[in-house]
């Protein structure tokens, strides 16, 4: 049987789960990059098993703001930003991509560092030459190799996350206890509400907007058999249905690690009193002398693959954004030669986060900075983001709908309410 008759013979019919993993996976589990632990890390320490009702009340709100974004590239075979260049003023497109830049440098800066200081912990020797290893494996994985065979190794790489599962399980944990937090707990302090907007700023993030819809036009580009859904609705259903399951999934996987990691720095550190948490590598360290080095090791080893799935995917969504804001090629189905902008600004993001993470700045006030400047940014957003979406001339017969637009401006108000917390904090 010939490719295209083996095509027609399986258009529509459903795929099985593993291939139906894809953007959505790998954007859920880049959620959980070494900025993002040390906050669970924090929360966890700090409060124990009271921060746990965070990672399940965001949940469905991610789900629905990443399912949006990923609608909109394969529907309109576009990214966000080359979306939005479209149909809304130039000035604030591109103010949005120019502070998601910085903030993607900053949080570079972050990640890279803590993956350094990590292996540090689990070879000796010194952190920053370990960064430098393991930014230039980034760099020449998502430069060089092609789209087709570098995105099967970033869903690979998800299965790092599993290290924050096998370390709750090694540590003793009264399962009991933590469970009876799945709703608010209250003790509404101003350390409180500061932890508890860190957690939603970590889970719902910017820059996982703009890669997911990305990675759904890569993906689809890269087939014989999609197309932009605006001019193939015939492949709508098997399409959607496919977005649901993989994005369910993969923000599901996102907060069931997000929900260990707590658990795990509630049950240890919390529990002895270990409340200075800076930086995942400290909650690494903190964890062998009080859960033994099997923990330590684990939990540190768990820094360095999130981080190599982080990183790029932070570099990447940069570079699509400000290049579909200005119209460029912006693709890693492309060579370097024939995307330069593109890949331009992936190297320079990563060796600017390597030269921040060098400097002697404190970390903690990294990710403040990260924070703010993607609280800024994220409810006009998301207010752009659904606004193009229900747009009849975006999305043609595809706009959204139902519980899906309803989970979309939830997740928007949320997020305003979080952001309006931290700047009045």
């Amino acid at each position: 049987m010939s490719a295209e008759s083996s095509a027609i013979a399986t258009q529509g019919r459903p795929l099985a789960p593993a291939r139906r993993l894809g953007a959505g996976l790998i954007t859920g589990a880049a959620d959980d990059d070494p900025s993002g632990i040390a906050t669970y890390s924090q929360a966890g320490a700090l409060w124990g098993y009271a921060m746990l009702w965070t990672v399940v009340l965001t949940l469905p709100f991610m789900i629905g703001i990443q399912m949006i974004c990923a609608h909109v590239g394969r529907v309109t075979g576009r990214g966000l930003a080359a979306n939005m260049r479209g149909h809304l003023p130039r000035a604030f497109v591109l103010g949005v991509v120019v502070l998601l830049l910085v903030a993607n440098v900053i949080n570079l800066a972050a990640d890279i560092g803590a993956m350094g200081a990590a292996v540090g912990l689990l070879l000796k020797g010194p952190a920053w030459v370990y960064a430098l290893a393991l930014v230039a494996l980034s760099l020449g994985l998502e430069v060089w190799v092609p789209f087709a065979r570098y995105s099967p190794f970033l869903k690979w790489l998800t299965v790092s996350l599993l290290a924050y599962v096998l370390t709750a399980l090694v540590v003793e944990v009264p399962w009991k206890m933590a469970l009876m937090n799945p709703w608010p707990a209250w003790p509404w302090t101003k350390g409180y509400f500061v932890v508890v907007v860190g957690v939603f700023g970590t889970t719902i993030s910017p820059y996982l907007f703009f890669w997911q819809a990305s990675e759904e036009v890569e993906e689809a580009t890269h087939s014989s058999t999609d197309h932009p859904l605006n001019s193939a609705p015939d492949e709508a259903p098997e399409s959607f249905r496919r977005i649901r399951f993989d994005t369910i999934f993969g923000m599901s996987y996102s907060n069931l690690v997000a929900f260990f990691i707590i658990v795990t720095a509630a049950a240890v550190l919390h529990a002895h009193g270990f409340t200075d948490i800076g930086t995942p590598a400290d909650a690494a360290r903190a964890l062998e002398p009080l859960a033994g080095k099997a923990a330590s090791v684990l939990f540190a080893a768990g820094i360095v693959g999130t981080g190599l799935l982080a990183v790029p995917v932070l570099a990447g969504s940069a570079a699509y954004a400000v290049t579909e804001a200005f119209g460029a090629r912006s693709s890693l189905s492309d060579k370097p030669k024939d995307a330069r902008v593109f890949y331009f600004i992936i190297v320079g993001a990563m060796l600017l986060g390597v030269v921040l993470s060098a400097l002697p700045v404190d970390p903690l006030r990294l990710l403040f900075s990260a924070a703010v400047i993607n609280g800024v940014i994220a409810v006009p957003l998301m207010v752009a983001i659904m606004w193009i979406a229900c747009r009849r001339e975006v999305m043609s017969q595809f706009v959204i709908g139902g519980w899906l637009r309803w989970l979309g401006w939830g997740a928007t108000v949320v997020m305003a309410l979080a952001v309006a917390g931290m700047f009045l904090q």
